[in-house]
This record gives structure tokens, C-alpha cells and sequence, in this order.
């Protein structure tokens, strides 16, 4: 493809995102822009790659394009405008290369109108940050979150808004019921696919640069599983050991499922639960592949489906891993920093608030519950904990004794909780808080 068929094609693919809506149930970007390059087979790896960049680079910025378009004097704010502006403030192209894509050429663009040569020469010269622009701006985050994030970091928040816009790395968890983490490696180096053993995560190794692990045998024959460092923490954190009777309570596609079965060495029994039956469904394959065959898979009506009554205190560990606002990992999945409403933080609250409490009726005493979120919400993270230790009975475990037994090294947070984030950690933004029921006496 020339670089004039990338460009529309990436204006083709943000027009399609944008008109997947807004606000939870809104199409993912990737799922956009899977059925897109399926839909056109003369797109090679090479032209994905490209096209992805480009929309990744808009979806990532687009407040702070969005501030330029109209410095610029442009009113609207539509993909072709951002995908145009993001070719000199983001790409370093020139006015040459620019008319060269809007020739409207085959599959190319339509040529610049008089507003698009003006717009194109204001911003010639230009990086993408001015130190005029607000925080929201500068952030690219909606304004009535700057708050909560900053509650979140303090002085630390410009640094994680930054490292929130700059691609996640690939993180692969070894399985253990296939091998160890040097053989893994070894592995994955054989093919030139050079990896770095991950610093919080005994089992996770990092991949250097951007190569397709699902394509490798290591993949395929279940070896590792691509999970990020931070959620292999969480699920190490459940303290799921062989022998033990597991709930993963909304478990979705089974993946902190999987790293929990490995830890049991395929020995007890996890009952994966979540509301949607297609995503048990996939999980299927993953935990074939993977060798595991301990976890039972259980689709459930609602959070007080009947099956938690007839099954209350009969479980030594619970992982509500909760529907949030995802605000954590918008490294990988840009476009949910404009899909996401101040109405869904309060909706998820109040889910995440009605899961917990059936869940924990699933907690025997001496048993534990792990509560998970990969927001960098308060609201969702501390305040819940906090609200759920004084309505549940169930008693807060200090994170740096769970991290102790479970991983074996020192904690890299301090206080009741762990929150893991980009800047800090290198993780996506994880929340972990791990309850006890007391036995009696």
C-alpha cells in the first residue's frame, strides 16, 4: 500500500470507531480495526502495522489534536481532520508528503481543500505539546477525571499521564505446567524473539520490541500465555495453591484463571464464573492449550445468581477480578479514555459494590477474598475497599504479608493495598486488596 492508502484507510477505520458509540458497550478500537483489515486481504503485516500506528497515534492524542485544530482555526473535529493533523505534529511529515497522500489517487485520499493547506501550514514547525495547553489537554483525558487522577498520583501524576500515552510492551506469563521461565526464553531466542525477564512477576518476560508472539510455537503449544507483569501479579496474589477449592467470579476469557491453575499444578478445583456465556466459551481453548484441566466453567445469570447461595462458605480463595473503567490500561486500548463517562465510574462502583458482597459469601472462614480492578480510580479502588472491610465481615490482609507468601520478595508498595502503575512499576494500572474471614475462636 502507498503511504496515501494508509492514511484513508486509517481515516476510514477512526470514522468506524466513531460510530461504534460512546460509553460502556461501545466497539473497541481493535475489534474495529480487526474486521476492517479481514474485510481487505491486500493488506500485508507491514501496511496493519502502519495503518494501527496511525490510528493508535490519534486515539492516543486526540485532545491534545483536537487543541491544534482549533488554534488552527478548524471547527470540526472529525477523523480526517486528526489523522491530517497528526502527520506533521506526531509523524514529522512535510507539506510535500502530505499533498502526496491527499492526491485522491486510487485508495487514497481526497485532495486538501483551501481550509486543509492553511491548517497544514499553521502547523508546520509544531510538535504536538505547547505549554498553553491545559491539563486535560495535555493529559488527553476527559477534564472531569484530572481529579480523581490526581487524588490517584499527586505530584507523580504528569509523569504517569505520560507513560499512559506511550504503547504497552508485550509481557508473556510462562506456564508453568509446560515449562520454566529460561526455557521459555530459550525458546522464543531460538526464533530471534529477545526477551527480558519481567522484575515484579517470577513467571513474566518482557518482549523486545514489537513481534507477533501469537504466531510463535511458544504460544501456540501453551508454553506462554500473553499476559501483562501486572496482572500476573494479581493472580499470583490469590495465593491459589494445589489442593485448594478456587472461584474466579468474573472470570471472562480465563486468563488470571489459567495463571491460577498452573500455580495449583492442574491439582484442586477453580470454578470460573462470569455473566457472559461467549466469553466462557472462549476461554475453553485458551485452557486446553494450556494444559489445564482443574477449572470448571460456570455461566452465571447476575451477581446473585442462586448457584453463589448453594455454594456460600465452601471456597479457600475468591478473585473478583471487577468490571471498571479500565482507566489502566489505556497504554493498550487508547480509545476508551473518550468512550469512558463519568456516569459509568458511578454505575461500575455500584456493580463492583453488589459483586463483592455476593462473592463473599463464597469465602470459608480462613479463607480469602482478592478484590481487582485495573482502574486508577479511588473510587473504585481504595474507597471501595475501604467501604467493603466495613460492611463485610471480612478482614483487610496488609498486601506486603500476602505479597510475602505468595511471590517471596519485598513489596513495592506500602500500606493495605497494591496499585501498580505505568510510570512506577512499568505495569499496566492494577488495584489489588486481599480479605480474610476470620475462623471462629
Amino acid at each position: 500500500m502507498t503511504p496515501g492508502a494508509r492514511v484513508q484507510a486509517a481515516i476510514e477505520i477512526l470514522d468506524a470507531v466513531a460510530a461504534g458509540g460512546s460509553g460502556r458497550g461501545s466497539t473497541p478500537a481493535d475489534a474495529v480495526v480487526n474486521l476492517y483489515v479481514r474485510a481487505r486481504r491486500y493488506i500485508g503485516s507491514k501496511d496493519r502495522v502502519a495503518i494501527t500506528g496511525l490510528v493508535y497515534s490519534v486515539l492516543r492524542h486526540r485532545a491534545q489534536l483536537d487543541w491544534w485544530l482549533e488554534r488552527g482555526g478548524e471547527g470540526g473535529r472529525d477523523a480526517r481532520l486528526r489523522v491530517l493533523a497528526s502527520l506533521p505534529l506526531i509523524h514529522g511529515w512535510d507539506a510535500a508528503q502530505i499533498d502526496e497522500a491527499f492526491d485522491g489517487g486510487k485508495f487514497r485520499a481526497t485532495p486538501l481543500a483551501t481550509a486543509e493547506r492553511r491548517l497544514i501550514a499553521t502547523l508546520a514547525g509544531h510538535t504536538l505539546a505547547h505549554p498553553e495547553q491545559p491539563e486535560p489537554v495535555r493529559f488527553n483525558c476527559p477534564p472531569w477525571l484530572v481529579p480523581a487522577l490526581r487524588e490517584r498520583f499527586g505530584n507523580a501524576l504528569e509523569a504517569e499521564m505520560q507513560a499512559l500515552a506511550v504503547p504497552a510492551p508485550t509481557d508473556l506469563r510462562v506456564n508453568a505446567l509446560k515449562g520454566d521461565r529460561a526455557q521459555a526464553a530459550g525458546v522464543l531466542a531460538a526464533s530471534g524473539i529477545k526477551t527480558a525477564p519481567t522484575p515484579l512477576s517470577p513467571l513474566g518476560l518482557r518482549v523486545e520490541g514489537r513481534r507477533n508472539v501469537l504466531a510463535h510455537d511458544a504460544f501456540k503449544s501453551g508454553l506462554v500465555e500473553v499476559q501483562d507483569e501486572g496482572s500476573q501479579v494479581a493472580a499470583l496474589l490469590v495465593g491459589a495453591r494445589p489442593g485448594l477449592r478456587v472461584c474466579d467470579f468474573c472470570a471472562g476469557a480465563g486468563g488470571k484463571s489459567l495463571a491460577m491453575a498452573a500455580a495449583m499444578e492442574n491439582k484442586g478445583h477453580i470454578v470460573a464464573c462470569d455473566v457472559s456465556g461467549p466469553r466462557l466459551d472462549s476461554a475453553g481453548k485458551r485452557l486446553r492449550r494450556a494444559g489445564v484441566h482443574n477449572v470448571e466453567r460456570r455461566h452465571l445469570e447476575g451477581e446473585r445468581d442462586g448457584w453463589v447461595k448453594r455454594q456460600a462458605g465452601a471456597f479457600d480463595r475468591v478473585l473478583v477480578d471487577a468490571p471498571c473503567s479500565g482507566t489502566g490500561t489505556w497504554r493498550r486500548n487508547p480509545d476508551a479514555r473518550w468512550t469512558l463517562t463519568e456516569t459509568d465510574v458511578a454505575d461500575l462502583r455500584a456493580l463492583q459494590s453488589r459483586i463483592l458482597a455476593s462473592a463473599a459469601r463464597l469465602v470459608k472462614p480462613g479463607g480469602r477474598l482478592v478484590y481487582v480492578t485495573c482502574s486508577l480510580v479511588p473510587d473504585e479502588n481504595e474507597r471501595q475497599a475501604e467501604a467493603f472491610a466495613a460492611s463485610s465481615g471480612l478482614v483487610p490482609v496488609p498486601i506486603a504479608e500476602v505479597w510475602r507468601e505468595a511471590i517471596g520478595t519485598d513489596c513495592p508498595a506500602a500500606g493495605p493495598w497494591l496499585a501498580l502503575s505505568p510510570a512506577r512499576h512499568g505495569t499496566d494500572g492494577f488495584f489489588v486488596a486481599v480479605f480474610e474471614r476470620r475462623a471462629a475462636g
